[in-house]
Protein backbone atom coordinates (compact mmCIF):
# COMPACT_ATOMS: atom_id res chain seq x y z
CA UNK A 1 0.00 0.00 0.00
CA UNK A 2 1.00 3.95 -0.63
CA UNK A 3 -0.59 6.93 0.77
CA UNK A 4 -0.78 9.57 -2.43
CA UNK A 5 -0.85 12.63 -2.77
CA UNK A 6 -2.51 14.88 -5.63
CA UNK A 7 -2.21 18.54 -5.39
CA UNK A 8 -5.64 20.15 -6.61
CA UNK A 9 -6.30 20.79 -10.37
CA UNK A 10 -3.15 18.54 -10.85
CA UNK A 11 -4.96 14.73 -11.46
CA UNK A 12 -2.02 13.73 -13.81
CA UNK A 13 1.44 14.66 -11.28
CA UNK A 14 1.09 12.21 -7.54
CA UNK A 15 3.38 12.19 -4.83
CA UNK A 16 4.04 9.16 -2.95
CA UNK A 17 3.83 9.99 1.08
CA UNK A 18 4.39 7.31 2.36
CA UNK A 19 4.92 3.30 1.84
CA UNK A 20 4.29 2.00 5.50
CA UNK A 21 1.21 2.20 6.57
CA UNK A 22 -0.59 1.31 9.16
CA UNK A 23 -4.43 1.44 10.25
CA UNK A 24 -5.53 2.28 13.93
CA UNK A 25 -8.86 0.45 13.48
CA UNK A 26 -10.20 -0.73 17.04
CA UNK A 27 -10.81 1.29 19.99
CA UNK A 28 -7.24 0.65 21.50
CA UNK A 29 -5.29 1.40 18.36
CA UNK A 30 -6.91 4.98 17.98
CA UNK A 31 -6.32 5.59 21.41
CA UNK A 32 -2.85 4.92 21.57
CA UNK A 33 -2.24 6.10 17.91
CA UNK A 34 1.87 6.85 18.19
CA UNK A 35 2.23 7.34 21.69
CA UNK A 36 4.66 5.63 23.73
CA UNK A 37 6.68 5.37 20.42
CA UNK A 38 10.07 6.80 20.29
CA UNK A 39 10.22 7.03 16.45
CA UNK A 40 8.46 6.30 13.12
CA UNK A 41 9.92 5.43 9.94
CA UNK A 42 10.81 8.64 6.80
CA UNK A 43 7.79 6.32 4.56
CA UNK A 44 5.71 5.61 7.47
CA UNK A 45 1.76 6.44 7.99
CA UNK A 46 -0.66 6.03 10.77
CA UNK A 47 -4.07 6.08 9.28
CA UNK A 48 -7.63 6.64 11.30
CA UNK A 49 -10.88 5.93 9.74
CA UNK A 50 -14.37 6.71 10.73
CA UNK A 51 -17.89 6.07 9.13
CA UNK A 52 -18.64 9.80 8.82
CA UNK A 53 -17.01 13.06 8.95
CA UNK A 54 -16.84 14.96 12.00
CA UNK A 55 -14.69 17.02 14.17
CA UNK A 56 -11.83 15.16 14.86
CA UNK A 57 -8.76 16.41 17.14
CA UNK A 58 -5.13 14.38 18.04
CA UNK A 59 -3.05 15.49 21.24
CA UNK A 60 0.79 14.90 20.91
CA UNK A 61 0.53 13.17 24.76
CA UNK A 62 3.52 10.61 25.09
CA UNK A 63 4.34 11.10 21.60
CA UNK A 64 8.07 12.32 22.29
CA UNK A 65 8.71 13.51 18.41
CA UNK A 66 6.52 16.00 16.04
CA UNK A 67 4.35 15.00 13.34
CA UNK A 68 2.15 16.29 10.52
CA UNK A 69 -1.19 15.52 10.71
CA UNK A 70 -4.18 15.42 7.78
CA UNK A 71 -7.37 15.66 7.78
CA UNK A 72 -9.56 14.24 5.11
CA UNK A 73 -13.11 14.23 4.47
CA UNK A 74 -13.83 11.70 1.37
CA UNK A 75 -9.89 12.00 -0.15
CA UNK A 76 -10.13 15.88 0.01
CA UNK A 77 -7.64 17.59 2.28
CA UNK A 78 -9.50 19.66 4.89
CA UNK A 79 -6.36 20.69 7.27
CA UNK A 80 -2.91 20.18 7.65
CA UNK A 81 -0.87 20.86 10.53
CA UNK A 82 2.71 20.18 12.43
CA UNK A 83 2.06 19.13 15.95
CA UNK A 84 4.39 19.75 18.71
CA UNK A 85 6.24 17.14 20.47
CA UNK A 86 4.68 15.88 24.38
CA UNK A 87 2.02 19.55 23.52
CA UNK A 88 0.74 19.68 19.98
CA UNK A 89 -2.93 19.69 20.01
CA UNK A 90 -4.41 19.79 16.39
CA UNK A 91 -8.61 19.76 15.62
CA UNK A 92 -10.61 19.39 12.23
CA UNK A 93 -13.13 18.05 10.55
CA UNK A 94 -12.01 14.59 8.57
CA UNK A 95 -13.75 11.17 8.15
CA UNK A 96 -10.17 9.83 8.05
CA UNK A 97 -7.13 11.40 9.98
CA UNK A 98 -3.11 10.63 8.60
CA UNK A 99 -0.46 11.03 10.94
CA UNK A 100 3.11 11.26 9.12
CA UNK A 101 6.59 12.22 10.19
CA UNK A 102 7.50 15.95 10.24
CA UNK A 103 7.85 17.88 6.71
CA UNK A 104 6.52 14.80 5.17
CA UNK A 105 3.71 16.57 4.34
CA UNK A 106 4.83 19.89 3.45
CA UNK A 107 3.63 20.38 0.30
CA UNK A 108 0.18 19.03 0.89
CA UNK A 109 -2.87 21.70 1.04
CA UNK A 110 -6.56 21.94 1.70
CA UNK A 111 -8.02 21.03 -1.04
CA UNK A 112 -5.40 18.55 -2.49
CA UNK A 113 -6.31 14.61 -2.76
CA UNK A 114 -4.61 12.43 -0.42
CA UNK A 115 -5.63 8.43 -0.73
CA UNK A 116 -4.31 5.01 0.41
CA UNK A 117 -4.05 3.19 -2.58
CA UNK A 118 -2.63 -1.00 -3.34
CA UNK A 119 0.41 -1.34 -5.28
Amino acid sequence: MRLVHRSAGDAVSEHILATEIKTADSFLARTRGLMFRRSIPDDYALVFRFDEPASRDLHMLFVPFAIDAVWLVDGEVTAVERLRPWLGLGKATADTVVELPAGAATDVEPGDEVAVVDG
